[in-house]
């Protein structure tokens, strides 16, 4: 069985050094204990939390976090605001407590990671390891399923530094799940109010580098540069909080519907973070932030919202029923999302919220192809890397 580049590199995770607390406990990634002399940091309770980069286990792949600070923000945009949308509106106050967010959106290096996981679930199967018990279904996830039609996910190119699209929602949830049982730590998609906040990193003007929409040149691929394609991540100038792409390049999974009143039930009300998550109901629409590559201007402002349109970004799928983990059809070749960790440790009803899909029809869907074979299914924890290294053994064996 032939197996990809990450599925079997083993290199195991970078240790990163981190200094100690008084009590000699040791900090959690991320933090340190005393105050950095240079670069950004953000100071909390537990000490200093900054920049850092850390590696996928059981990979070479690298990725990057930066910190952002607790405060509170504006979301939406004024009615005054050139190239706004009814939908951007009310404003209403949020409350966000720290957290570390993606430095780039998620590369194909990082999701290629994850799609391995596909022919590593396969083989576990066939060797009877690491079966899903009844107490192993709540760290579960499901692999993507072989790509029909490489050419459109790969339109754009498979650079490790592109960034990845044409997952759903429900494929990049599952990416977050995966990451982070796999790191033992907490990852998943931003709500779009943490999304807004980061993004404008303290502004209030329509874009994070001011008013003028000619300066977005330098800062983000859309209509008048992107050349009709995705761009390596990090090739722009980054927002005031070390975000790279916010605004162009592709467009970002967030966790909420999109509704057509907007923000009205939120009007002229300060809200945490939790409060102000619309959780959806329905498939689609579900908000997606940050424009892509093809978008106007006015489309790549901090207050964006863009809605989702599975069946129309479905239509060229010729799966049937269609695949709950790919979009074939524009806009869907620029939409790819970012990471985002918190301080705090969250309920475990925010975390299953977060990772899991939420309507039946997927559920029902994906369910249907496990049992058909098409799909795959194992439950990731640390110990992973280390089964799969058992696992290549075995199959070397017979």
């Amino acid at each position: 069985m032939a197996f990809s580049r990450f599925s079997l590199a083993l290199f195991g995770a970078a240790m990163f050094s981190l200094p100690l607390a008084s009590l000699q406990a040791e900090l959690p990634e991320g933090i340190v204990a005393e105050e950095p002399t240079t670069g950004r940091f953000v100071k909390v309770d537990e000490g200093y939390m900054v920049p850092y980069e850390t590696t996928i286990p059981g990979t070479d792949v690298v990725f990057e976090m930066v910190p952002i600070p607790g405060g509170t923000c504006k979301i939406g945009s004024p009615s005054t605001e050139p190239g706004r949308s009814e939908v951007e509106g009310p404003q209403f106050e949020v409350v966000v407590k720290p957290f570390w967010m993606g430095k780039y959106e998620i590369t194909w290096a990082e999701y290629e990671a994850y799609m391995a996981i596909y022919d590593v679930f396969k083989s576990f199967e066939a060797l009877d390891m690491r079966t899903v018990t009844d107490d192993k279904k709540v760290d579960a996830i499901t692999a993507p399923t072989k790509l029909y039609d490489p050419s459109t996910t790969y339109q754009n190119g498979d650079d490790d530094k592109l960034p990845a699209v044409t997952m759903t929602q429900y494929s990049a949830k599952q990416y977050t799940k995966w990451l982070s049982l796999l790191k033992g730590q907490y990852f998943r998609l931003p709500s779009e109010a943490e999304w807004e906040y980061a993004c404008r990193a303290g502004t209030t003007t329509p874009f994070y580098f001011g008013d003028d929409a000619e300066k977005l040149e330098e800062n983000g691929y859309y209509y008048e540069n992107g050349d009709y394609t995705t761009h390596l991540v990090g090739e722009k100038k980054p927002n005031p909080w070390g975000l790279y792409d916010m605004a162009g390049n592709v467009g970002e999974w967030t966790l909420d519907a999109y509704t057509e009143d907007g923000y009205l039930e939120f009007a002229g009300k300060t809200l945490t973070v939790e409060e102000a998550v619309k959780w959806p109901k329905s498939l689609y629409p579900r908000v997606i932030r940050g424009g892509w590559f093809d978008a106007d201007a006015s489309d790549c402002r901090s207050a964006s919202r863009m809605p989702s349109e599975d069946e129309d970004w479905k239509i060229d799928d010729p799966n049937f029923p269609l695949s709950p983990w790919w979009f074939t059809t524009e806009p869907a070749t620029g939409i790819g999302f970012r990471i985002l960790r918190p301080l705090d440790k969250p309920s475990e009803k925010m975390k299953r919220l977060a990772w899991e899909m939420d309507v039946d029809s997927v559920k029902e869907d994906v369910g249907d192809r496990l049992d058909e074979g098409r799909g795959a299914e194992g439950y990731v924890d640390q110990a992973l890397p280390k089964d799969i290294e058992t696992m290549k053994e075995k199959l070397r064996g017979r």
